[in-house]
């Protein structure tokens, strides 16, 4: 591959692989801010000139004799505390910059000294100039400069020996910790046990987790590569979790149950929309005052009268509601007003085919309890080039009997006066709300 550079820096990268196989031409590479411990496979990259490894968990150089044409290294906020493994870089004969700003050997009396001797080519240590003078003392007392750097450097080597001790320690503790706690839940076979507290401590535990996220972070560590790689994967759990709470979010929900296995239709209403149904005597007909959103298109709308249901879906949310009548699906209309949007269907009733319900409007919130069964079906077909004043959309179709041909939508000021409003649950002859 003739790539030249690669950024792939806040990636989570623990360990360096394959680029020196798969980007044998690179020039640049970006691999600041992962949690990188060693510095390998880039011993091949020939054409290598800059090498960004800023905050990561490196503790040694190493590994970089082969870069042939590096110029650049940044090694900022890493753990080298072995500074004698600066000599390695002497290979690098174009190395100029060199970036150590941040790492624990920056501390060690003649730190600086003993990487310019070490080095000799270098122009440039953490963004300031070499100059010639400094090289010179540099070189005149290398060999007492690196006697000291040895002994902070042996020191350190200690104190990193202990630091991997505890680290190790409080690991094997937590793991202990997390094994008693399932010890409290589990039963003496490795089952679950079925005693109430045991199970009151499953139910509780997701509730503590911002408590324990919380000490976590307030708990006072020291700065090292365990604890760094420590905080890596808390956050990457926590991320985890996180995703999962989100997939079961995003999982998709069984679908709504319209009419039971026995054919009982049930009362619906999935986008809560206020309705009223009133019984008009005079003219035998049921009027259906839908409360739909003003400046919905209607194109978003679909009616479907049943005799002896009627369904609306809008915005692919099902409203459906069983009527206390038969009426004629043929004879049915549709009108919406132009003022506040309302969907009124008017449904005429089969002459003598039920018992006339009290004049006066029933308003109710969302759908309710089983009624009557389905029999023959017939759909509205809605023409909006009838209307003026608001844009209408067919309502296509799905099924069509003989008779006087498409149910129109009309669209009047009156449609939204049609029916007032009364409560629903004070009405016995009507169904109760769910």
């Amino acid at each position: 591959m003739s790539l030249e550079e690669v950024s792939l820096h806040q990636q989570d990268i623990e360990k360096i692989e394959y680029i020196d196989k798969w980007c044998k031409e690179l020039k640049i590479l970006y691999l600041q801010n992962n949690i990188i411990s060693r510095i390998e496979n880039v011993n091949r990259l020939k054409k290598l000139e800059y090498l960004n490894l800023a905050l990561n968990n490196i503790e040694v150089i190493e590994n970089l004799e082969g870069c042939e044409s590096l110029q650049k290294l940044d090694l900022t906020v890493n753990f080298i505390g072995k500074l004698s493994s600066i000599e390695s870089l002497r290979h690098n004969l174009h190395l100029r910059e060199l970036f150590l700003v941040g790492n624990p050997c920056t501390e060690f009396e003649g730190y600086r000294q003993f990487v310019v001797a070490s080095v000799p080519q270098l122009k440039w240590l953490d963004g300031q100039e070499i100059p010639r003078s400094e090289r010179i003392r540099a070189a005149q007392s290398r060999e007492a400069v690196r006697c000291r750097v040895r002994e902070q450097e042996l020191k350190y080597l200690q104190k990193r020996a202990r630091e991997k001790q505890e680290a190790q320690g409080i690991g094997e503790d937590q793991k202990l910790r997390k094994k008693k706690d399932m010890k409290n839940v589990l039963g003496s076979d490795g089952c679950w046990d079925t005693n109430i507290n045991n199970i009151m401590y499953v139910e509780q535990n997701p509730e503590q987790e911002p408590d324990s996220d919380r000490e976590f972070w307030e708990k006072p560590c020291a700065f090292t590569p365990e604890s760094r790689l420590e905080a890596h994967r808390h956050m990457e759990e926590k991320r985890r979790q996180e995703e999962k709470e989100r997939a079961k979010d995003l999982k998709p929900k069984n679908p709504r149950t319209l009419v039971t296995k026995e054919g009982r239709v049930l009362n619906v209403n999935e986008p809560k929309l206020d309705f009223s149904l009133r019984d008009d005597t005079e003219v035998s007909q049921l009027v259906l005052d839908l409360a739909v959103y003003r400046h919905m298109d209607t194109s978003l709308l679909d009616v479907d009268v049943q005799p002896t249901y009627i369904r609306v879906t809008v915005k692919g949310k099902v409203f459906q509601l069983v009527l206390p009548a038969e009426v004629l699906p043929d004879s049915s209309t549709a009108q919406r007003s132009q003022t506040t949007g309302h969907l009124v269907v008017t449904m005429p009733t089969v002459c003598g085919g039920h018992q006339p319900i009290t004049g006066h409007t029933h308003s109710y919130k969302q759908g309710i309890t089983p009624d009557r069964a389905p029999t023959n079906q017939r759909r509205l077909e809605v023409d909006p080039s009838k209307h003026s004043g608001i844009d209408l959309a067919n309502i296509v179709p799905r099924e069509r009997s003989t008779g006087d041909g498409p149910l129109r939508l009309r669209t009047t000021p009156e449609a939204a006066g049609a029916c007032d409003s009364e409560d629903f649950e004070d009405d016995p002859e009507v169904p109760p709300l769910m």
